[in-house]
């Protein structure tokens, strides 16, 4: 049965020996049943806010809570553009414990109801930036928990282990995050501070003239440093709103995402169902079980022919790129180069769109630009490929240095000719003509 805000505010005291309560309201914390919270006054005049756990889980997640905060020293909330809760006092242990912070004032949006477009979505994008640019230092030092990258994917390889031994799951679902696990390029992240598993739910709004700013950041239990994707998660359930979260949290973050995180994000969002089951049938509950299969099949149609990590697109800034890529070089004639000179998965690309082009009659009139001899990453073969090429010899050329010159001027001229040429070529039609993976 949930304890009355009077119940409630008579606990105050304990934590708070000289605190006098002169007003007590009930305040819903998301409707879970987790904790049960009121707001209470003071005879001083400031509000708080007290909570005790519900259950035994949420007993350890309000220990959590307890210690995040105090690891939140005023140096760190100095780097915070919002506010989090302070400790007034707290006391028991268990599912007695008491703890009273501070009221802050703000309203929430669930995630489904975020909206898109500039305001409240990017708003919640910035706020998750600035938590995950704070220094892992300040975790660490508090013997919060610390995940590396590897350890992160250990943890989904044991969960996808424990989902697979209930052959409860959809074959097909299974089969899906598996080789997402497998994909190494998925797991090439940098640990950040992150609220372990924050939603929109989490921060407090304030409307400030014709924009929203965040004010509060609730839930700190999570505090962690670990994959910054966890943090994202949520966006499964804000398909509207997603893009503009994350171009909020991209605009802010003070290093550049790594480009494979919104992918994490939903393949996190997907294993809740996972873990769903696994807690099922680890408790023997039936209920559970059948919800949590039921769930699952759900999904499993609804991502059936989506490829949960779809080839990396070809672009104009990422072709350009990849031509920077490629060494200078002062030798005789450019008529071949080993497969090492490019980038394994930038030829992956190259030939993705070779054989999506298949050399069809529609394209019979397109332009060669020497892919034919393209192999994939997995030959490791030294044999020369030929490939387009400008051949300068500096030796024989009897207007010296100069000539020279001109010469690797008029090559530079032709590569970038021919760079456009195959850019123009890749984007005919105002489409790619690499896979996405759909």
């Amino acid at each position: 049965m949930a304890r009355s805000p009077f119940t409630l505010a008579a606990s105050v005291t304990a934590a708070l020996p000289r605190a006098v309560v002169v007003g007590a309201g009930p305040l819903t914390e998301r409707g879970t049943g987790r904790f049960d919270a009121a707001v209470v006054k003071l005879e001083d005049g400031r509000r708080g806010v007290v909570r005790m756990p519900a259950t035994e889980d949420s007993a350890r997640d309000l220990a959590a809570e307890s210690r995040a905060l105090v690891a939140l020293t005023p140096g760190v909330r100095a780097l915070l553009p919002f506010r989090a809760p302070e400790i007034w006092g707290e006391t028991g242990s268990g599912a007695a414990r008491v703890l009273v912070v501070d009221y802050l004032p703000g309203y929430r949006v669930e995630p489904p109801h975020v909206p898109k477009g500039a305001g409240i979505a990017p708003a919640l994008g910035a706020a998750l930036a600035a938590v995950h640019a704070l220094p892992p230092s300040i975790v660490r030092t508090d013997g919060l928990p610390v995940r590396t990258p590897s350890q992160v994917r250990d943890d989904v390889a044991r969960l996808l282990d424990r989902v697979e031994s209930t052959r409860r799951a959809p074959e097909g679902l299974a089969e899906r995050w598996r080789r997402a696990f497998e994909d190494d390029e998925l797991w090439r992240f940098e640990s950040a501070v992150v609220l372990g598993g924050a939603t929109s739910s989490s921060f407090l709004l304030e409307d400030e003239g014709e924009g929203v700013r965040v004010t509060g950041v609730l839930e700190w239990s999570g505090l962690s440093v670990g994959d910054p994707a966890v943090d994202l998660r949520w966006l499964a359930s804000a398909p509207e709103a997603a893009d503009d979260v994350f171009s909020g949290y991209a605009a802010d973050a003070s290093r550049a995402p790594d480009g494979l995180v919104r992918e994490r994000a939903r393949l996190y969002a997907e294993l809740e169902f996972a873990r769903w089951l696994v807690h099922g049938v680890e408790s023997g509950d039936e209920t559970v079980i059948d919800d949590a299969v039921a769930l699952l099949q759900a999904l499993a149609d609804g991502v059936r022919g989506d490829r949960l990590i779809p080839d990396t697109p070809v672009d104009v800034d990422s072709a350009l790129a990849f031509a920077e890529q490629m060494p200078e070089t002062d030798a005789a004639p450019v008529t071949s180069m080993q497969t090492d000179t490019y980038d394994p998965e930038m030829l992956s690309l190259f030939l993705a769109a070779e054989r999506d082009r298949g050399r069809t009659g529609e394209d019979a009139d397109a332009p060669d630009f020497g892919l034919d001899g393209l192999r994939s990453p997995e030959d490791t073969s030294t044999a020369p490929i030929d490939v387009v090429g400008f051949p300068i010899d500096r030796d024989d050329d009897p207007q010296g240095e100069d000539a020279a010159d001109a010469n690797a001027s008029a090559l530079e001229d032709e590569a970038e000719r021919a760079s456009r040429a195959a850019l123009q070529w890749w984007n005919r039609d105002g489409e790619s003509r690499v896979s996405s993976g759909g």
